[in-house]
């Protein structure tokens, strides 16, 4: 009896020893963060800056690496295959969420091959359209848009994005037909908008405010719940008559499943210093994001609530890649 005890004591112990020796170790090399978008985009400049706070703490490197292409696939599919030791993490985003029923055969589960480590932050989107175009308001537009049923084009940062099921989302609600143009990025996008050659987009907030500013495009409404402080005569979506409309730009930081718990709560505590430094929050403010900071489950939620949310409006919408 007393040598069964023993043993299954000791098995306790082993199992201990295996679950946070990683975390006591880890990191002992640089830690790589793969945001599978163009550099330059909404959630891109964020995680830069909250990856360098981690840096200080960590003692490791924390590299911020773009892998864009096909709606974020390819570079969280590469996040998914990489091993589950916490050296390998991923920027992960409303497209992920968006693509997971957008891309009907995915190489990987975008909800059981991660293990969510935090919800990092939101921030709404904006309609911008060209300068060129006639139009004052979010009310304008549409009529010039409902007038004109298949002549006006939208950008997006690429199919499945989040700027391709927000675009969607309000056309079906307001009755508009326009014709989606995918970009690689939000840069390209962002340069032909202003110079005309597409009409109109839907791009996180942060990145536009300074383009906004300077007169090269016109702010016509806000996709969150309120208005944007940094944008305060701007109406929202709602307030411009579209009852219900609601969409965000939000990043999370995700790991390939199998990585251990104790690194995940390593990380999760990390993440949560970064956001409450005055550099990250000074950043934040700025560019309008409200800050999360959630624990490993509370993320897990969200996430699976997302994708059932953008599942819908897919349906609804008939949104498809073009």
């Amino acid at each position: 009896m007393i040598g069964r005890w023993c043993a299954f004591a000791a098995s306790l112990l082993l199992a201990f020893v295996a679950t946070s020796a990683p975390a006591q170790d880890y990191p002992s090399r640089p830690i790589r963060i793969v945001v599978p978008f163009s550099p330059g985009g909404a959630v891109d400049g964020p995680m830069r800056v909250i990856a360098q706070e981690m840096s200080k703490r960590l003692g490791a490197g924390v590299i911020v690496e773009n892998k864009p292409g096909a709606g974020a696939t390819i570079g969280t599919d590469a996040v998914a295959k990489s091993p589950p030791d916490g050296y390998t993490l991923l920027l992960s985003s409303q497209t992920n969420a968006i693509s997971a029923t957008l891309y009907p055969k995915l190489p990987y589960d975008p909800v059981d091959d991660f293990a969510p480590i935090s919800l990092i932050g939101r921030e709404p989107g904006v309609v911008v359209v060209t300068p060129s175009l006639p139009v004052k308001t979010f009310q304008e537009f549409v009529a010039y848009v409902k007038e004109r049923p298949g002549k006006i084009d939208y950008a997006s940062s690429g199919n499945g994005s989040g700027q391709h099921l927000f675009t969607a989302l309000l056309a079906s609600m307001t009755g508009m037909k326009m014709n989606h143009v995918p970009y690689r990025g939000s840069g390209q996008a962002t340069t032909d908008l202003i110079g005309g050659q597409v009409q109109m987009a839907i791009p996180g907030t942060a990145g536009m405010v300074g383009h906004i500013k300077a007169g090269k495009l016109r702010a016509l409404a806000v996709t969150g719940a309120k208005r944007s402080p940094q944008l305060p005569d701007v109406p929202t979506v709602m307030e411009s008559g579209v009852p219900g409309y609601e969409a965000y730009v939000w990043m999370g930081l995700m790991a390939p499943k199998g990585t251990p718990p104790a690194i995940i709560d390593k990380l999760q505590r990390e993440v949560v210093h970064a956001l409450s430094t005055d550099e990250v929050k000074t950043y934040m403010t700025t560019a309008g994001i409200e800050i999360v900071g959630s624990t490993p489950v509370e993320f897990g939620t969200f996430f699976r609530n997302e994708k059932e949310r953008w599942a819908k409006v897919i349906r609804e919408t008939g949104a498809k890649i073009d």
